[in-house]
């Protein structure tokens, strides 16, 4: 079965332009209920797969207390590997067809109120080893909402400080245009002028933005471990992710009157329900700040 597992990560790939992350979240998907099926069910051919298979295994997930977004992240995966066997005339029937993902418990997403993004941004005077850098990553991901995949894959030929945009390109492999403001775009003209070129070997051809010690493309793990360090630096007692910052961007456009749709844009949202998030945090944030500042709240 395990060819079936391989035809199906081309397809992802190749025709649905997914990104790697989302590839490896269905190979890892997909790699584990073929095991089940294999070992627990002695299912040897795909063909021979039915619906009673799949909820068995959904109950074995459910038994070893996986959340419902982990069990909701399975399904979509069963279901759209058996829908492509089903297309390709690998199997007759879809045994997954209508499965009903587990509602899960939407959380408001995490913010930094305007305090903690001011610490967070406002580096020191004195300049050490990418603090250039590091200022104008930080910069970057709060003035544009990129995810922390699109920030670290940009090249310095994406970025047009002079015009003040970014290009850059989100899941699905879909290009979207960014506004980049004067505060962002300061912090990466300087690290440009001053430091990129310290990073890099010596006849280096790299095209990445951003660079990390050893003179290539910085990962998503070594900007994790930046924010964690400038956020410690900075005194924020808040758990912050990448993420945080891509949300604490689209939450202040939209306390501030940026209109929805232009915030679901810049975000490279595909549905407007998912930007509509942020009205509610909003409106959470607005409950609070009322809470702490009217005289008789």
């Amino acid at each position: 079965m395990i060819h079936h597992k391989e035809s199906f990560l081309e397809y992802v790939i190749v025709e649905k332009g997914l990104s790697e992350n989302t590839v490896s979240s269905y190979e890892r998907d997909i790699q584990h209920y073929l095991t089940f099926l294999t070992l627990h069910e002695r299912v040897e051919r795909i063909e021979d797969v039915t619906r009673g298979h799949i909820l068995n295994y959904l109950a074995e997930l459910h038994d070893k207390g996986r959340a419902k977004t982990t069990v909701a992240r399975n399904i979509a995966s069963i279901r759209s590997f058996h829908k492509f066997l089903s297309r390709d005339k690998v199997t007759q029937t879809d045994p997954s067809a209508h499965l009903d993902a587990p509602k899960s418990d939407r959380k408001l997403p995490s913010v930094l109120g305007n305090r903690d993004i001011e610490a967070l941004l406002s580096f020191p005077n004195s300049e050490t080893s990418y603090m250039r850098r590091d200022r104008a990553m930080l910069e970057l991901l709060y003035a544009t909402g990129m995810r922390v995949s699109e920030l670290t894959n940009l090249n310095v030929e994406d970025v047009h400080m002079t015009m003040g945009f970014v290009q850059c390109t989100g899941k699905g492999n879909k290009e979207r245009i960014i506004p980049l403001g004067q505060m962002a775009n300061n912090a990466l003209d300087v690290y440009l002028r001053e430091e990129r070129g310290t990073l890099l070997k010596r006849g280096s051809s790299e095209h990445a933005m951003f660079i990390n010690h050893r003179g290539t493309r910085l990962t998503r793990q070594g900007f994790w471990k930046v924010l964690k360090k400038r956020a410690k630096e900075a005194g924020v007692q808040k758990n912050i992710t990448p993420h945080t910052l891509r949300h604490s961007f689209a939450t202040h456009l939209l306390e501030n009157g940026a209109d929805l749709r232009a915030v679901q844009e810049m975000l490279g949202h595909s549905d407007i329900s998912t930007t509509q998030i942020y009205t509610h945090v909003s409106k959470v944030r607005l409950k609070d700040i009322y809470a702490q500042h009217h005289p008789r709240a």
